[in-house]
């Protein structure tokens, strides 16, 4: 398992890569996101994009990586940063990668003080890894179990203990019924518990559903935060309004304001039915869930500044 960088040159490769990635999105004013807008929302100081990936090819995807999207660079996501008027990002590893973190670390080091990463490791990891992946920003681990890949349930807890003294949370992305399966590991874990994309909360069963009490009463302990990101996944009302997952949102930020984080997931390697979103339309709606400029403050800056430790 390789966790830090690999030694490379950028050289034909690289320069083929950066070439067809802006040959491809030419045409869009932001790459891989709909429309051309600014939100209505004026983001405050230090908003954060707690959730986004990013995907380079040269970069080698795991054997057993089932999504392999096109490039999606830095620089293609500094426009993204410049139309929503956010500050401060957050590179989460996707599962293309496997528990090869070389591409979030080359990522990190472009970002500087600017950002923070969530890193894919097993149990094979050492204890000076770790210290490694923490001197570059990196601030937790990632348990993908949407997919088959590099992590198990299994690898949870043990994980978890190992993380709990660098002061790092886990992050999971699992289905809304897996979460419910799994209360009792959740509950008793020695860290704070990130659940991807509002818990993958099924509609339409929405706030009726078990995972959203158990992600609820994590949240009201203090043990919990969730993303509102990917909201697109799961809605079966879809856009502009996208109000099944608003019932959901509201209802968290209701419980727990101060652990709800925001997030783009761009470039949206998972769009769902509905396509690409339009990433303003996005952020204003949840400005909107929001309901009150501190909630706001909130969820957009102070409570990514708290967990991520910018």
């Amino acid at each position: 398992m390789q966790l830090t960088r690999r030694d490379f040159m950028v050289g034909a490769l690289g320069a083929a890569a950066v070439a067809c990635s802006t040959a491809a999105n030419s045409a869009d004013t932001i790459p891989y996101s709909s429309g051309d807008n600014n939100p209505k929302f004026k983001a405050p100081a230090h908003t954060c994009d707690a959730h986004f990936h990013i995907y380079d090819n040269r970069f080698p995807a795991a054997p057993n990586a089932s999504l392999i999207p096109p490039n999606a660079l830095i620089a293609d996501y500094e426009k993204l940063r410049s139309r929503l008027g956010f500050e401060r990002s957050v590179i989460v590893q996707p599962s293309t990668y496997g528990t090869d973190n070389s591409c979030l670390l080359e990522s990190l080091k472009i970002l500087g003080s600017r950002g923070r990463g969530i890193a894919v490791v097993d149990t094979s990891v050492t204890d000076e890894q770790l210290k490694e992946l923490n001197a570059a920003g990196i601030r937790g681990i990632r348990f993908n179990l949407g997919r088959a890949g590099a992590t198990t349930v299994e690898m949870i807890e043990p994980l978890s203990k190992r993380v709990a003294d660098l002061g790092w949370h886990i992050q999971v992305h699992m289905s809304g019924n897996d979460i419910a399966k799994n209360a009792d590991l959740f509950a008793r874990l020695p860290l704070t518990v990130v659940f991807d994309h509002l818990g993958r909360i099924p509609q339409p069963d929405g706030i009726k559903h078990p995972a959203f009490a158990v992600i609820s009463a994590l949240l009201e302990q203090g043990k919990a935060y969730t993303k509102l990101s990917s909201i697109y996944q799961d809605t079966v009302v879809g856009p502009p309004t996208y109000e099944d997952m608003g019932a959901v949102a509201r209802a968290y930020l209701k419980i727990a304001p101060e652990r709800v984080l925001w997030g783009s997931d761009w470039p949206h390697p998972s769009p769902g039915k509905f396509g690409k979103p339009n990433d303003a339309t996005l952020m204003d709606l949840c400005a909107e869930w929001a309901g009150d400029d501190g909630t706001r403050q909130k969820i957009f800056a102070d409570n990514a500044a708290t967990l991520y430790g910018f």
